[in-house]
């Protein structure tokens, strides 16, 4: 292999053969004592266009860094053009996607000349790619081959948790929701919490693979985090003991005049099927109205939301996925499957409503089923999946979204209930002395006694239909 310096942008080529190479062609002639003169990049789809050829101002014979460099920007430039075929937002104009291959060759060029020592390479390399994934959302990741392998074991154990659904806002971990009294609960993580630091080493360097993968454990071990709250001037430190989380049943009551209540923390398999019957002993036991209280609803299979919305719909359409590479997939009510399709219904939802609830709760509103009362919900709805690359690390690609019946991707729209009620607890501001657990218990005893105004809503609103907002 030899290296062309003095070029802009760098080049490499390899003697006498030719690569392709995600569409591309990279060939170098042999000429003067079987070196090569020239490299030119061609285009698969178009043979005949020359898309970048550099011409041999001088040669040397590369080191062992050198050559680490060299292999570093081959990865990058294969990784930049993998990324444009996957729809990186860039533009998909041919000459846009050179240009930004310049830059990364200049940039690497200019860390391998000007760098105030020699550089790490692998290191840098890693984190080109940790940062070309998550740039395209929060569930896209890169796994380096020893994150992959940890990966795979983790799922293939089932480790220990704490009890919390997490993504990334702000570039941080942040908390979706919490398992009621699991371990994050007890530790008095909630939803809307941003995770900074864990085991001492900030959330921003992490994809949110990693950020799960640490956050699992062995069952009794425990986890340090360093957790921001709203309005809370300091990070507070707060261990947590990892545990086997059982999902919590579905709970039901009947409230006053006939309208019952159904309680949804989470939707893993079968979850649908348990509202079902929930439903129908309300119904037995005199229920005429119901609200479906989603809040804090953050994880869960998305099929069990659609099946969930089916209930309360005998027609519409629920939801539909697609992608760029994804064929649309339309998910409809099948009235064979509508329980209470008639059955006042008004759904509650605040900022830990993600996933599968917001499924349900963007059918009932755009079908015009019910009305959804509360908080905007976090936005969350996408499905992944795993490339093995040869090296032995792999990606976690968003390849599809879930869209709500009128188009809106509830990944990067979340649901906005037609009847806004902010949530009480938000007006609570703890004490900043994370030394005082006194006055953290009275503060938690307070914000638990406090009225559920938006649960109060819901009920005025099934008793007078009339009165609601336009």
């Amino acid at each position: 292999m030899t290296l062309h310096r003095n070029l802009r942008p760098i080049t490499i080529c390899w003697s006498g053969l030719t690569y392709p190479l995600c569409g591309m062609t990279f060939h170098a002639t042999q000429v003067e004592d079987g070196h090569p003169t020239s490299c030119i990049m061609r285009s698969r789809s178009s043979p005949s266009r020359n898309c970048l050829t550099f011409q041999r101002t001088n040669q040397f014979h590369m080191s062992k860094p050198t050559k680490l460099i060299v292999l570093g920007l081959s990865f990058l430039l294969a990784t930049l053009v993998v990324a444009g075929g996957l729809g990186v937002k860039a533009s998909t104009n041919n000459d846009d996607s050179y240009r930004q291959i310049e830059v990364y060759s200049e940039v690497l060029s200019r860390i391998r000349t000007e760098y105030v020592e020699d550089p790490n390479v692998p290191a840098v390399t890693n984190g080109a790619l940790h940062g070309l994934l998550e740039s395209l959302d929060a569930n896209s990741s890169y796994l380096d081959p020893a994150e992959y392998k940890e990966y795979k074991q983790r799922k293939d154990e089932g480790k220990a948790t704490i009890g919390a659904t997490l993504s990334k806002r702000f570039g941080y971990a942040a908390v979706v929701s919490v398992i009621p009294s699991g371990p994050a609960d007890k530790a008095g993580v909630d939803s809307g919490d941003i995770v900074e630091a864990i085991e001492g080493k900030s959330t921003r360097e992490m994809s949110l693979a990693e950020i799960d993968g640490m956050l699992a454990g062995q069952p009794g071990s425990v986890v340090n985090l360093s957790v921001v709250r709203p309005r809370k001037a300091a990070p507070a430190k707060t261990a947590i003991t990892r545990e086997i989380v059982a999902e919590p049943p579905v709970t039901f009551k009947t409230l006053e005049e006939g309208i019952g209540y159904i309680k949804v923390d989470d939707f893993p398999k079968g979850r649908s099927q348990e509202v079902s019957a929930k439903l129908k002993d309300l119904e037995k036991s005199g229920a005429k109205k119901l609200v479906l209280d989603l809040r804090n609803s953050g994880s869960g299979d998305e099929d069990e939301g659609i099946a969930t919305a089916n209930l309360f719909l005998n027609h519409g359409t629920i939801s539909y996925l697609q992608g760029q590479k994804y064929p649309k997939q339309t998910f409809n009510a099948d009235p064979q499957k509508a329980v209470a399709p008639s059955i006042p219904l008004v759904v509650l939802v605040n900022r830990g409503t993600a996933g599968p609830a917001e499924i349900v709760a963007a059918a009932i509103m755009e079908n015009a089923r019910g009305d959804v009362i509360g908080d905007k919900t976090f936005g969350s709805g996408s499905i992944q999946k795993v490339i093995e690359m040869k090296d032995g690390s792999a990606l976690l690609l968003s390849v599809a979204k879930y869209y709500s019946p009128s188009g809106k991707a509830l990944q990067d729209t979340a649901v906005t209930p037609n009847i806004l009620v902010a949530d009480s607890s938000d007006d609570f501001v703890g004490p900043d002395d994370e030394e005082n657990p006194q006055a953290e218990e009275k503060q938690e005893k307070e914000k638990k006694a406090a009225p559920d105004d938006q649960l109060k809503r819901a009920i005025d609103v099934l008793k007078n239909p009339a009165q609601k907002p336009a």
